[in-house]
């Protein structure tokens, strides 16, 4: 190299051994070069790396327009970013103007740009010549060979991402694939000799995916097992010191999240999120498509993984990842418990300890039973939620759960008014539970702290403590304990022993957990805390009571301090960082705590723990087995309501498959306990008709036909059949291939020419009751969302207001919210996290307790015979003392097979319903579900009669407005199939509601030619079914349904059996995507109730569309809306055009523009909102217009309108002054009544001038 290079500046960069040197060159200086320097000189001085920043003194145009300067470039990208340099393979460069046009020889621009290449190239220049340079990618008009221009020319999103690299890179592969890791000649180090080695498909190194044909995977020295490329020995380096500039690296920790996704050329790219225990990175690698399935079952998240790669900065994502060389899965090494005896822990928190603990149950047990910890104590900060999980995990296993809490007890007394009681200090204090009789005072204790004594947090004064104490164990708990507090407050001898003598037990807890105490000068030294836990053992001796060493856990490892840290300083707590050691500690680890104790350390930590744990007997947090209510008769009830209906409707002597399945069902129902849940549904739903509502069935209960019998849901599960409602003869047409009755041809009666009915939709009565029935079932409601209160009244009517409550749920920390906890974190100690660093230490708190709420008609009902603290605490949703609402303190769903849950949910469909029977009447019963022009709807739009002059929206199908039918994605699945039949609407309607059922699933079948939207799996009942008449066991085919429909797929078991009864494999494939399924019975009573919408659409538009808009009237902007076409037009298209961008109430907007477009097309006209005509809600038809409500108006609400239509029932207003006054109205409605034209013929005042008066 000609010229000197004069170093300017060196900096080391602090924690690491890397440093930044600064220097200026006579002539330009290649990368090859620049290399063996920074070599040179980290040989020289021991350092790991240099980064040498070199700017240049020759001239830019002649250096840049020479031949060395995009060569040396090209080299750059060949090395470090072999993709990029694929991209820009066979370009040139030329200067000119201060601008760099790079002439490309395929058409790759938007690429390069889209990955920021060209602002990477310029900031080189840049640096070198401190001048700045636009960057110009010319595209090549040219086709090259090997280069699918549609391919290249890609929208770069992220599904797309590398897409179009692939495609560049085809030609190199034969180039790549001679490249071998350190000049390996293919065997593995270390292995087991020769294997099958697969395309990995885009490693710079060519590395490959190891999966032999058996699907087995070669190790390394070590036992461990090489997933990707060969084995690794290289030293590891911590995640926190790798950055873009440390270049190869070995790294090593825990899967955090994984993306896997299909891109061009049978390709795939595998990208995933891994940490230790001080920050996390992205490793990336590419293989084949066809290795997709062995790539999903050996990186899963929670693996643990040894990755070796080179670090790069990633255009698309810019942040660090690793392009993986090895991938390399070990098992981690885990703490043991060695010691002979075992400690019992008595203080653990759990992720129910509101945004204060991390523990996670499903994590703990496993723990504690390695261990060979023989119990463990659960006692979360006022709460006992975390029992169902803790339960659940300890099931059957060789393990003691001591069921407790930490309450926090006061000394307030007996009927203290709330104010004096607010004064009163808390203090915390264990409860430990010693057998059922205890479990039952703890729920009432727990009950009394969230309902009568709740501030700030539930509170237990000690004389309810007194009251309730009976089987429950007092522990002093903590530092913030009574006890432990009373020696903070150097209280006296006497006032210690007495505060001593109210507990069954004393607690000390290791140094560590109390050293705050130090920091905030409470106390002076380490002796002192020492001190005072020696003193307490001491004290226990005097009273003859026990003392216990516990943890305080509130994580599992002592690295997951950092997921606390994280979630407490999140939410204000100046010392989160300073995080004291609340992990669970081995034997070993606390009696190393308690040296200090001499020999009554092994004591307090071993003997005594154990001692407690033998006082307690096994408990279960709920009682075993269902205990539903008692209506006296109910079994012969339903069994009567049930074959009455039956003979009105199909004859005295029922046909045999009637009479069959009837007895079936009710013998089954009734056997195992279930007819109280019919006979209450029937009863609820009877009064909802009382009151003038229809009431629609959701979930599996239409799959019962004595459910249909006795009025519970509209859906007839018999297979489909002719039925003659006047001389009851019936025709079954079963096993013929038909799964609606509606989809039969007209016919009328054999015997009397009176027209058939058509009914049946062919649903088993299994996928409600199982197999064995058994099954507890969900009878699930759509009651009108204005009468649903009065159905949940009507629950204490039936079963007493004492044995009713709602469904009460826990909200944890959702994804998102823990992600903004971590951005908030970072940025408030001035650090911005990567993708992987947020995805790492938000899992570590995500889903830990954050507040509680209801089930939106969740009405769970206990018997007469027993308390609600049977079998769960009360509380109030959210802890909000001034609801009057009382919910269970369980989450629902772990009482769901203990008491009787009603679901009582509020629904559009039957508001609507009722709507348009006031508006028309004419009742929905009697409508034609299967008229010709009913069905069209949902193929096109001819029998909306739309005039296309008019119209100034594109409609392709005419389900606007009809439920479940009317949003873009049904409506596109609509376009795609074009339905004729009820039976493909009821399919289209299991599609939808699906997850993974249809996009990516069904829809690509369909498209395909793999199969018809018959044949597709549409329901979770079409799984049963086919597999059954596929020859498959009926016990095994219904397991296998209730599996896919949740999403857990098939084992390999199953899916050999389903081979081996000719199962075509795209309909195994299609089973294993799926994640949730949609019952049969609830997609019939969706689509029930959007026939009978849909017919008053076609035959009564008018009335319509104005209950539409009134169920809609929160997103009607009269102003915008009413005033025609053009107008309308004008909004929407605006609101279309930003679609992408819109907030959520503008979306809901949109869809209300269309439906008004739509009307307009039709002929039909808004009236002007008129002060004496208009209703204060509802829009009202009048003749072939519709007269918007007040409330339309945008600025005044419902009580605004309400208050108008009361004052005006009182007469005429003589004036605006007297409209405001006597409705009560501010200015604000005044001026929007004012400027729609409402108050024209209105004077301002009430007043009279002096002329009015000479006239009189």
């Amino acid at each position: 190299m000609d010229g000197n290079i004069v170093i300017q500046s060196v900096n080391a960069v602090h924690g690491s051994k890397k440093f930044i040197v600064k220097a200026v060159a006579d002539t330009f200086v290649s990368y090859n070069k620049i290399k063996e320097i920074k070599k040179k000189i980290c040989k020289k001085i021991g350092y790991d790396q240099v980064i040498l920043q070199l700017s240049c003194k020759a001239c830019m145009e002649s250096v840049i327009n020479g031949e060395d300067f995009w060569e040396n470039m090209l080299s750059y990208f060949k090395e470090e970013n072999n993709s990029v340099w694929a991209l820009l393979e066979g370009s040139k460069c030329e200067l000119r103007n201060k601008r760099l046009v790079v002439d490309l020889d395929k058409k790759v621009a938007g690429i390069l740009k889209e990955k920021q290449v060209d602002k990477f190239i310029a900031d080189q220049i840049k640096m070198m010549w401190d001048e700045h340079v636009e960057i110009d990618f010319s595209d090549c008009d040219v086709e090259i060979e090997g280069i699918n221009t549609e391919v290249v020319k890609v929208d770069f999103t992220s599904q797309d991402h590398d897409r179009a690299i692939q495609e560049s890179i085809k030609r190199n592969e034969e180039k790549l694939r001679q490249q071998k890791y350190n000049g390996s000649n293919g065997t593995s180090n270390g292995g087991n000799g020769n294997f099958v080695r697969r395309n990995g498909g885009g490693s710079r190194r060519g590395n490959k995916l190891n999966f032999q044909e058996d699907g087995s995977l070669p190790k390394d020295s070590k036992g461990n097992e090489i997933i990707y490329g060969r084995e690794i020995d290289m030293p590891i380096t911590p995640m926190k010191d790798v950055d873009v500039y440390t270049g190869q690296v070995a790294i090593r920790g825990r899967v955090v999240g994984i993306e896997i996704k299909e891109i061009a050329n049978e390709k795939a790219i595998c990208s995933f999120h891994i940490a230790d225990n001080t920050g996390a990175v992205t490793v990336k690698f590419f293989f084949e498509q066809k290795d997709l399935k062995a790539v999903n079952g050996a990186i899963k998240k929670n693996m643990h993984f040894t990755v070796m790669g080179k670090t790069e900065f990633d255009p698309f994502t810019h942040e660090l990842s690793i392009s993986a060389w090895s991938i390399v899965r070990f098992k981690p090494v885990e703490k043991e418990d060695n010691a002979p005896v075992k400690r019992v822990e008595l203080h653990l928190h759990t992720n129910m300890s509101p945004q204060d603990a991390v523990t996670r149950p499903e994590q703990l047990i496993p723990r504690a039973l390695k261990w060979g910890h023989k119990a463990i104590a659960i006692t979360d900060h006022g709460v006992v939620q975390a029992y169902p999980e803790v339960y659940k995990a300890a099931k059957n296993k060789d393990i003691k759960i001591i069921y407790g809490v930490e309450c926090y007890l006061t000394n307030q007394m007996e009927e203290m008014p709330l104010f004096k009681a607010k004064q009163f200090k808390s203090y915390h204090c264990i409860l430990l539970v010693k057998n059922q009789v205890g479990l039952k005072n703890l729920y009432k204790l727990i009950s009394r702290s969230h309902i009568d004594h709740f501030y700030k947090r539930p509170r237990i004064p000690k004389y309810i403590l007194d009251a309730h104490r009976e089987g429950i164990l007092v522990g002093s708990a903590c530092c913030e304990g009574e006890l432990f507090n009373a020696f903070l407050e150097n209280k006296s001898t006497e006032e210690i022993e007495k505060i001593a003598s109210y507990y069954d037990y004393f607690e000390i807890q290791p140094v560590g957990n109390n050293m705050f105490l130090i920091r905030e000068g409470i106390l002076n030294s380490v002796k002192d805390i020492e001190r005072i836990n020696t003193e307490i053992v001491k004290l226990g001796d005097k009273h003859g009571k026990m003392t216990v060493a516990t943890g305080d856990v509130h994580f599992l490892e002592e690295n997951d301090s950092i997921y606390r840290a994280v979630m407490m300083g999140a939410q204000g707590y100046s010392d989160a960082d300073l995080q004291p050691p609340l992990f669970f500690r081995t034997t070993e680890e606390m009696l190393n705590e308690f040296t200090y104790l001499g020999d009554r350390a092994y004591e307090v930590v071993v003997e005594n723990t154990n001692k407690i744990a033998d006082m307690i007997e096994e408990v279960r947090p709920v009682p075993n087995g269902f205990y539903p209510p008692v209506i006296p008769g109910s079994d012969e009830e339903l069994r009567e309501k049930a074959y009455t209906r039956a003979k009105e409707l199909y004859g005295e002597n029922l046909p045999e498959l009637v009479k069959t399945r009837l007895d079936r069902e009710l013998n089954s129902i009734i056997e195992n306990g279930y007819s109280i849940m019919y006979i209450t549904a029937q009863r609820l739903v009877a009064e909802s008709a009382r009151n003038g509502y229809t009431v629609g069935s959701r979930g599996s209960v239409g799959s019962s036909f004595a459910a249909y019998v006795a009025g519970i849901t509209e859906v007839n599960s018999l297979p489909a059949h002719y039925l003659c409602l006047e001389c009851h003869y019936s025709e079954f047409h079963e096993n013929e291939g038909l799964d609606c009755g509606y989809d039969l041809p007209e016919k009328d009666c054999p015997n009397c020419n009176t027209p058939l009915k058509r009914q049946g939709f062919d649903i088993p009565f299994e996928t409600f009751l199982g197999f064995d029935g058994d099954k507890v079932p969900d009878i699930d409601l759509n009651f009108s969302s204005y009468d649903q209160a009065n159905a949940h009244k009507y629950t204490e009517v039936l079963f007493g207001a004492d044995y009713v409550f709602r469904a009460g749920t826990i909200s944890g920390i959702a994804e998102k919210t823990a992600r903004g906890y971590v951005l908030k974190y970072m940025e408030e100690r001035g650090k911005k996290p990567t993708q992987a660093v947020l995805t790492w230490l938000s899992s570590g708190f995500e889903g830990v307790k954050r507040t509680t709420g209801q089930h939106p008609g969740g009405i769970m009902v206990i018997p007469k015979d027993m308390e609600i603290y049977d079998f769960t605490p009360i509380q109030r949703p959210a802890d909000k003392v001034e609801s009057d609402i009382i919910t269970t303190h369980f989450d629902y769903h772990f009482l769901h097979d203990n008491i009787l849950k009603l679901d009582i949910l509020g629904h559009d469909g039957p508001t609507m319903i009722r709507l348009l029977e006031d508006f028309t009447g004419v009742s929905c019963m009697n409508v034609d579900i299967a008229d010709e022009k009913v069905l069209s709807l949902f193929n096109s739009t001819d029998a909306l009669k739309l005039d296309k002059d008019k119209l100034k929206i594109d409609l392709k199908v005419g389900t606007f407005g009809i439920p479940e039918f009317g949003t873009n994605f049904v409506q596109n699945m609509l376009i795609d199939t074009r339905p004729t039949s009820i039976s493909e609407l009821v399919r289209i309607s299991g599609l939808s509601h699906g997850t993974d059922v249809w996009v990516g699933n069904a829809k690509d079948l369909i498209t395909s030619g793999v199969c018809t939207l018959s044949e597709s799996i549409c329901c979770r009942d079409d799984i049963m079914l086919f597999l059954i008449n596929k020859g498959l066991d009926k016990k095994l085919a219904f397991i296998i349904m209730e599996a896919v429909r949740k999403g857990k797929g098939l084992t390999p078991e199953q899916e050999q059996i389903m081979r081996e009864k000719n199962v075509p494999d795209w309909y195994i494939q299609s089973c294993k995507k799926i994640k949730y399924m949609f019952p049969k019975a609830h997609a019939v009573a969706y689509v029930i109730l959007s026939l009978r919408v849909a017919w008053f659409k076609v035959y009564y538009p008018v009335e319509y569309y104005s209950a539409t808009f009134t169920l809609k009237v929160d997103d009607f902007d009269a102003t915008n809306m009413c005033h025609g076409a053009d107008k309308a037009s004008s909004i929407y298209l605006t609101l279309k055009n930003a679609e992408n961008n819109l907030s959520q109430k503008e979306e809901d907007q949109k869809t209300v523009y269309e439906l008004v477009l739509e009307m307009y097309a039709r002929g039909i006209d808004f009236l002007p909102i008129d002060l004496y005509k208009s209703d204060a809600t509802r829009f009202l038809p009048e003749g072939n217009a519709i007269r918007p409500p007040l409330c339309s108006l945008s600025g005044l609400g419902q009580s605004a309108g309400e208050s108008i239509v009361r004052a005006r029932d009182e007469g005429e207003f003589l004036s605006v002054e007297d409209l405001k006054i006597r409705s009560g109205v501010n200015k604000n409605v005044i001026e929007v009544l004012r400027q729609e034209g409402c108050l024209d013929n209105l004077p301002e005042t009430n007043q009279l001038s002096l002329f009015d008066f000479s006239c009189m």
